[in-house]
């Protein structure tokens, strides 16, 4: 594995003196996580962040469970090295596979999403939509999360393969995005959800679009909000939250650094700085990515 930092002497000073000043790892496969990021900045603006998107293998909805879990331990073991003292793993599909494997693996507190938005889901409704990536879907993370908490409620789930692709290529705009988004919600529209869960940290960016499909008095759910109150609770218990001004936010990717960069100037209304690190898999992924591009 190959990483640059600059932030590096100082995050080993924060964490070997000043825990509560280590940073907060935030991943997923792209974009997606950017949607915690967002609330963690605005329900824990002190934290410095570490955000990593492991761009050069998505999108990860359409992995099986034990490439998730080999992708996951690498970026965790990554994450041990820069120090941070909490990660969050912003991704559905890693939450749904990989969360509780890795909890038993690393000493360092790991965050999912599904559970707090399970939470939230049955405190909004009764009749519950879940929209996915297929790997999530064929989980049933989200159905037996909810059902454990509340066994009254009906539970239906929706694969959105089209999604992610279309997000991370920034053709939420396009006509062909509601047209796909249409055709997924069909079915929970029939159904009469007056619940819809972002199963998926990507989704919340196509809000407007569901929102216009949906009939208006469906609730939208987004596990974004709630993962970051859950870490806010975590760091008070742990004693970590951080009361000192942050540093910059540091991301990192293991595609293409500008590619991440434009897309994510649209979702953090600032261009990021952005750098590469490569673990082997992922570095023949992205030559085979460009190469198929080619």
């Amino acid at each position: 594995m190959y990483s640059s930092s600059i932030f590096e002497g100082n995050l080993d000073h924060f964490s070997d003196q000043e825990p509560q000043r280590a940073p907060i790892g935030i991943f997923d496969s792209g974009v997606g996580g950017l949607t915690v990021l967002r609330q963690l900045y605005r329900q824990l603006p002190n934290e410095l962040v570490i955000y990593f998107g492991d761009t050069a293998r998505l999108p990860y909805g359409i992995r099986s469970q034990a490439e998730i879990l080999k992708f996951v331990r690498e970026i965790i073991t990554w994450m041990q090295q820069q120090r941070v003292k909490m990660v969050i793993m912003a991704c559905n599909t890693s939450s749904a596979l990989a969360l509780e494997a890795v909890r038993q693996e690393f000493s360092i507190p790991i965050l999912g999403v599904i559970l707090p938005g399970a939470k939230a889901a049955v405190e909004q409704g009764k009749r519950i939509g879940v929209i996915a990536t297929p790997a999530t879907a064929k989980s049933n993370a989200y159905r037996h999360a909810i059902l454990e908490i509340e066994p009254d409620v009906q539970v239906w789930q929706v694969s959105c393969p089209e999604f992610v692709p279309l997000i991370e290529q920034n053709r939420i705009h396009d006509p062909y995005t509601t047209e796909v988004a249409r055709s997924y919600l069909a079915s929970l529209i029939k159904q009469e959800i007056d619940t819809l869960v972002y199963g998926c940290t990507h989704y919340p960016h196509l809000a407007p679009i569901l929102r216009s499909l949906l009939p208006p008095q469906v609730k939208l759910v987004d596990p974004a909000v709630h993962v970051v109150a859950a870490c806010a609770q975590d760091l008070d218990l742990l004693g970590l939250r951080n009361t000192h001004p942050p540093l910059p936010t540091r991301f990192a990717v293991s595609g293409c650094p500008q590619q991440f960069a434009q897309s994510g100037m649209q979702w953090l209304g600032y261009t990021p700085l952005v750098e590469q690190v490569c673990f082997m898999d992922a570095a023949v992924s992205q030559l085979q990515q460009d190469y198929v591009g080619h």
